[in-house]
This record gives C-alpha cells, sequence and structure tokens, in this order.
C-alpha cells in the first residue's frame, strides 16, 4: 500500500465513522438503524472487510459513548459490515452480494447475537431470542436497498471503479453486469 493510499484509506474511513455517528440519530429507533447499514455496505465494496468492521467498530463504541446507544450498536453493526465486505470480494464485485452479507450478518447473525447481550446488560423480561429479528431485517431493506441504488449509481458511471483505484482496493469492473 503506498503512502498516499494510506492516508485517504484513514480520511475515508474517518468520513465513514462520522456519517455512521452524525447521522444515525436522525432515522433511528431500538433496534433500527437503517444508515449504519446504508454506512456498513458502502464501507464494504469502498474499503474491504477489515476496515468495515473497523467502521463498525468505532462507529458502535461512539455512538454508545455520546448517544445513549445499547450494546445493539455493536450486535447490530459489526457482523453485517464483515459479511458484506467478504461477500462482495467473494462474489467478484457483485454490489447485491454485499447487501445480501449485511442481511445475513445484521439481519440474522446479529439478530441473534443481540438478544443474550441485551439480557445480560438490561435483563430484558419476556424477549425471545427472534425478538430483534423484524426491526433488524427492515432496517437493513431501507439502509441495503439505498447503498445499493447509490453504489449502482456510482458503478455505471464509472466512479465507483475510480474510487476504487484510488484507494488502492479491489476494482472488479468485469463484474458490473453480474450486479
Amino acid at each position: 500500500m503506498k503512502k498516499n493510499n494510506s492516508l485517504l484509506i484513514m480520511l475515508s474511513l474517518s468520513m465513514f465513522i462520522t456519517i455512521g455517528v452524525v447521522i444515525s440519530p436522525i432515522l433511528r429507533f431500538e433496534g433500527f438503524a437503517p444508515t449504519a447499514h446504508f454506512v456498513n455496505i458502502v464501507c464494504s465494496v469502498f474499503l474491504g472487510p477489515w476496515y468495515s468492521l473497523l467502521n463498525g467498530l468505532i462507529t458502535a463504541f461512539l455512538r454508545m459513548s455520546f448517544l445513549g446507544i445499547p450494546p445493539l450498536a455493536i450486535t447490530g453493526q459489526i457482523f453485517g459490515a464483515m459479511l458484506s465486505g467478504i461477500f462482495y470480494r467473494k462474489s467478484k464485485g457483485n454490489l447485491l452480494a454485499a447487501v445480501v452479507g449485511e442481511i445475513i450478518g445484521t439481519g440474522i447473525i446479529g439478530a441473534i447475537v443481540s438478544y443474550p447481550v441485551m439480557k445480560l446488560f438490561y435483563g430484558t423480561g419476556d424477549i425471545t431470542w427472534y425478538f430483534y429479528l423484524p426491526s433488524f431485517t427492515i432496517a437493513i431493506i431501507i439502509g441495503g436497498s439505498v447503498a445499493y441504488i447509490f453504489l449502482k449509481t456510482l458503478q455505471k458511471s464509472k466512479v465507483l471503479y475510480s474510487i476504487q483505484k484510488k484507494l488502492g482496493v479491489n476494482v472488479y469492473e468485469k463484474s458490473k453486469k453480474n450486479s
């Protein structure tokens, strides 16, 4: 990785974290944060799975610290962030795969993991292990749809590839027909 790429990657990561923290309270209810899923998917496509995971962790901790959001910020963000990036890479650039990774990671894994975490921290009475599935899934459908449309627009105009090349990450120009 070139020195210029490192600085650009850190600035991009900082931008995603800032967007995730600042925009989060605008459209957020308990267990429902579509902007987090939008940011996860876009960050996964721009920077890859490891930076997306780092973005998810830092954003979640900041949201918990400054906005008083419960540990759902972590469980509802990190699994989807990681899987979104992995699915995008494994599919060689399929944007829909990035969205599916977010759905599986957050909508299923994150929602199920949220139950014992919330029970531990808050002793939430009569909720069941699948309590968070509907709200997480709806939030992902909203955030994922917006991310897909946004990325598809960038892809069609070739701006996505330009951004990825400047960042020095994997570029999948040939796969634009598949996503």
